[in-house]
């Protein structure tokens, strides 16, 4: 135990008792806004950026976070009073923990106090990608927060005769650089069909693929870090050790040297993409509804019960795979053995909550291609459907002891009614056409969702998983 914490900000960065940047924080100039700089860029983009600076490589492409939401003002104090420092906690299966502080945010603007601000960054001649993390979720709304932001910014550069962006999204979806890009394009052609123009003909979307486990930080993870590393650090960051980005080599005008800290930079992101929404993305929802319904606080704990793992492998082996084209260089078997394991890993304490939440963001689009592939070929779709049926019941909002909980959902308030009429109507929930499009017109997909949904009814979560997997 470390007696004394010291407070993180640069002017402390000589006597911190972590590795922290060698490199001369002052002379980084800004070349990267990131919007939507959370937990997870903090643990995956801002490290990769942090770890050229660390070789001397990226001093035109520091970051500037960038907050559209009201909640973000937590960020932007945080980052505000430590200089744009925080600690980077990796927790190692074994329970070792390693831990360096990461430098590479070097500005936050935070756009619902200073729009103005926030708009000159983005706009300025130095800021040559312009990357985000707003969640499935954000693109649904051309006019939200983040794209009227960059919209207006990329007008202002047209009329500057500013060189246009390369946009990176770092979200978990199916062809994020092209959803991204249909999305700045219908926000720019309400706005001006002649910027939107401008933007298809200059501007870059490379798609990418992003990957590390990490979960929300809490007030206990900065207890832990002062205690156990002596850095007071208000808002640090925990994640697991493993870490992958893969990125198309589409880029407007330059990029940092990528490949130097172990980023793929390919020609077709989409393999690499598909492997980690359908095997990693989709594997979570397969198993934290179940584990909710279980009982389950920490994915871990779940993950390290023999019945969710056998099930999860046979998902991976049986239904996921199967949908895959090859993956230069990964063996997808191997893959899933490992995301087990990784989900499994007690040190990383990722909450079942945190990946119930938001469900129907996020299960259109990781596990129903999976189910859409098997049944335009024949596959199977047994285990999947059952994840969907885990679903349904968890947004009855009642577990199975008859305590309610909370079910966070942007579309909450009309699924959750719709889930308590099962008894009425099995295939209420699946009839929601704006969420599930005509799955409940697949005969196949309705049997076996059918009898996942009346199993869990009727015998339980933990029989329904063991009864799948026999």
């Amino acid at each position: 135990m470390v007696p004394h914490a010291i407070n993180l900000n640069n002017a402390s960065l000589s006597q911190l008792p972590i590795d922290a940047p060698k490199y001369d924080r002052g002379s980084v100039n800004v070349g990267i806004a990131h919007i939507g700089a959370g937990h997870f860029h903090r643990a995956h983009q801002a490290a990769y950026v942090n770890l050229l600076l660390q070789q001397g490589l990226a001093q035109d492409w520091g970051i500037c976070g960038v907050g559209v939401m009201p909640a973000d003002w937590t960020m932007r104090d945080v980052l505000d009073g430590q200089d744009g420092l925080y600690t980077l906690i990796l927790e190692n299966p074994d329970g070792t923990r390693d831990a360096q502080v990461i430098g590479s945010i070097i500005d936050y603007r935070y756009a619902p106090d200073d729009p103005e601000s926030a708009l000159e960054m983005l706009a300025a001649p130095s800021t040559r990608i312009i990357s985000l993390t707003i969640t499935e979720g954000g693109y649904r709304d051309p006019e939200g927060p983040a794209f009227g932001l960059i919209v207006d910014a990329l007008g202002r550069r047209r009329d500057r005769g500013i060189a246009a962006p390369t946009i990176v999204s770092c979200d978990n979806i199916e062809s994020n650089g092209e959803v991204a890009r249909r999305t700045v394009l219908a926000s720019a052609e309400r706005v001006d069909p002649g910027l939107a123009e401008w933007v298809s003909e200059h501007a870059r979307f490379p798609s990418s693929m992003v990957d590390r486990i990490t979960p929300a930080t809490t007030l206990e993870m900065a207890a832990e870090v002062r205690r156990d590393f002596g850095v007071n650090d208000r808002w640090p960051v925990v994640a697991e050790p493993f870490a992958a980005w893969v990125i198309e080599d589409d880029f407007a005008d330059g990029r940092p040297p990528f490949e130097q800290a172990g980023v793929l930079v390919v020609d077709d992101v989409r393999p690499y993409e598909l492997m980690k929404l359908r095997m990693l993305n989709a594997g979570h929802q397969c198993l934290c509804y179940f584990a909710h319904l279980c009982g389950f606080e920490f994915v871990h704990d779940a993950a390290q019960d023999p019945l969710f793992a056998k099930y999860l492998l046979s998902y991976f082996e049986t239904e996921a795979i199967p949908t895959l084209p090859p993956v230069p260089g990964i063996d997808l078997h191997e893959y899933g053995r490992t995301l087990v394991e990784r989900f499994a890993n007690p040190a990383v304490r990722d909450t079942v909550a945190r990946i119930c939440a938001y469900s129907s963001d996020r299960i259109p689009k990781w596990l129903f291609p999976v189910i859409c592939d098997n049944l335009a070929s024949d596959g199977p779709v047994q285990l999947a459907a059952a994840a969907v049926a885990s679903w349904a019941r968890y947004a009855e909002g009642v577990d199975e002891w008859g305590e309610p909980y909370e079910v966070l959902d942007q579309l909450a308030d009309s699924l959750i009614p719709i889930a308590r009429s099962h008894h009425e109507n099995a295939c209420a929930f699946i009839e929601v056409t704006a969420v599930f499009g005509d799955l409940a017109h697949q005969p196949r997909f309705v049997e076996a969702y059918r009898w996942a949904l009346d199993s869990l009814h009727s015998k339980g979560a933990r029989a329904t998983l063991a009864a799948l997997v026999q």
